[in-house]
């Protein structure tokens, strides 16, 4: 069975940056699939924030283009969101989602995966 656990989420200062980690265990990484990270705010619906498939090919949201960047290493089962020069309005709730058979524009689609993690907080505040 599948188990996603995020964990890197903290408490940064603005402009600060943080690095986010999703393993993934028993998931197949030899496998045709998709990763992305989602966020939600407090009274907002969950977003899409960036996405990844297997042949590497990657979606931002607007909102983080150029200050984040997802990657992932198969060795490690282990998906990766660094996020630099961040902003209050990226406080949130970071939730690592995992499937097969997930690429292009479904990255961003909540509803192509089936695994999740539990999230992990970020709070950007001085």
């Amino acid at each position: 069975q599948v188990q996603v656990a995020e964990s890197g989420g903290g408490l940064v200062q603005p402009e600060g940056s943080l690095r986010l980690s999703c393993v993934l265990s028993e998931f197949t990484f030899d496998e045709y699939y998709g990763m992305a990270w989602f966020r939600q705010a407090p009274g907002k619906e969950r977003e899409g924030v960036a996405g990844i498939d297997s042949d590497g090919q990657n979606r931002y949201a607007d909102s983080v283009k150029g200050r984040f960047t997802i990657s992932k290493d198969k060795a490690k089962n282990t998906l990766y969101l660094q996020m630099n020069s961040l902003k209050p309005e990226d406080r949130a709730m970071y939730y690592c989602a995992a499937d097969y058979y997930v690429c292009g524009s479904s990255l961003s689609h909540e509803v192509e995966y089936k695994y999740w993690g539990q999230g992990t907080q970020v709070t950007v505040s001085s």
